[in-house]
């Protein structure tokens, strides 16, 4: 019988998952980020840093697939020993509660910013966590049916953006690589750390129902991901002129202000509710996987107390203190730099691990 049968996700979950908690932070400041390294040549960037996701998403997967049953903590504890993989592990901890502070504090600020100026900030963050513990509790299953369905429930932004055709400019993006390829590899860098999520599979590999599909999934889920970084920013680069655009904090939130129709003008606050839904699609696997892991470090099935915990300490914090903005920056930066380590560096450093650690689990070789 299979370990973790009873939560056990599909293949379009897993890619829901994966791309869910790709799309976040980077849809409103990729944009104004590019534009100020690249220029408006920007989007060539985008294309080069997906490739350079899917060579590592790939092997990724091709590490976890020796090891198909097992999560990365049991894998790590099996290559380097017991003490030496539960550190390694918590580094990873740390990695997951870096993550998914960073997203809960960036809507928090993006709610108190444009819609509840008024109201505290741990008001804002008791109305996160409730929803947020009511996902998370249930597993990766539950969790992979949500973003299923916030994808879905999402698809309508898209078409409202074909919307907004009849007042781009393309001549903004003309003449394509003004200055060169330099500039478009110096942006390469912004565009991978946008890709960052795709180390989860680390850690849903295992729940993955078909798993001789996972290779295809991942790179679905960075496609997808790449398609919606390419519209957005394209649609910036073509409204804003290249020195306006680079005077937003967030040009995506701004190009929604200018959407209007007769039944509804607000067409901003409405994206803003629903890209609440988004960015909860990229926090929310991250503290899942925080609690989970804890819970297996300690030799806990059951999460749910940990979970309890964390987000205890969540409200506790959010009461004492809630980041400025320049703060955030800061923070998120600081989540770009670590995540190049974890997403990018870390799954080649497994996978030549894999492949000269030829260690077997215990019931292998029972």
């Amino acid at each position: 019988m299979k370990k973790y049968a009873y939560n056990e996700i599909t293949v379009m979950q897993y890619i829901f998952l994966i791309h869910g908690a790709q799309v976040g932070i980077g849809v409103l400041t990729l944009p104004r980020d590019l534009a100020n390294i690249v220029g408006t040549d920007g989007w060539m960037s985008i294309i080069l840093g997906w490739a350079v996701s899917v060579m590592v998403s790939l092997i990724l997967t091709k590490a976890m697939s020796r090891y198909p049953e097992m999560t990365i903590i049991e894998i790590l504890q099996l290559l380097l020993g017991k003490w030496l993989g539960k550190a390694v592990v918590f580094l990873i901890v740390l990695y997951c509660i870096l993550a998914s502070m960073t997203v809960f504090t960036y809507a928090v600020a993006l709610i108190n910013n444009w819609l509840l100026p008024q109201t505290p900030a741990y008001i804002v963050v008791l109305l996160f966590i409730i929803p947020a513990h009511q996902v998370i509790q249930s597993g990766v299953r539950v969790l992979g049916r949500y973003s299923e369905l916030v994808f879905y429930f999402t698809l309508w932004m898209p078409l409202v953006l074909l919307t907004m055709w009849r007042n781009m400019h393309w001549l903004h993006l003309l003449p394509v690589l003004r200055e060169g390829w330099a500039p478009i590899f110096q942006g390469v860098p912004s565009t991978i750390l946008s890709f960052v999520g795709f180390e989860l599979s680390f850690f849903l590999y295992p729940f993955l129902q078909k798993k001789q599909y996972a290779a295809l999934g991942i790179v679905t889920a960075n496609t997808l991901s790449m398609l919606v970084y390419l519209s957005v920013t394209l649609f910036c680069f073509g409204f804003y002129s290249p020195d306006e655009i680079t005077q937003f904090t967030w040009p995506t939130l701004g190009l929604w202000k200018i959407v209007e129709f007769r039944f509804l003008e607000r067409v901003d606050i409405l994206f803003l509710a629903s890209y609440m839904f988004i960015l909860s699609t990229t926090g929310l696997p991250y503290m899942l996987f925080t609690v989970f892991t804890t819970s297996q470090l300690l030799g806990k099935q059951d999460h749910r107390k940990h979970l309890y915990i964390f987000l205890f300490l969540i409200i506790v914090v959010s009461f004492i203190y809630m980041p400025s903005f320049s703060d955030m920056q800061k923070l998120v930066k600081l989540w770009g730099k670590v995540g190049l380590v974890v997403a990018y560096a870390f799954p080649v450093v497994l996978a030549a691990a894999v492949m000269f650690i030829r260690k077997k689990p215990k019931e292998q070789e029972a």
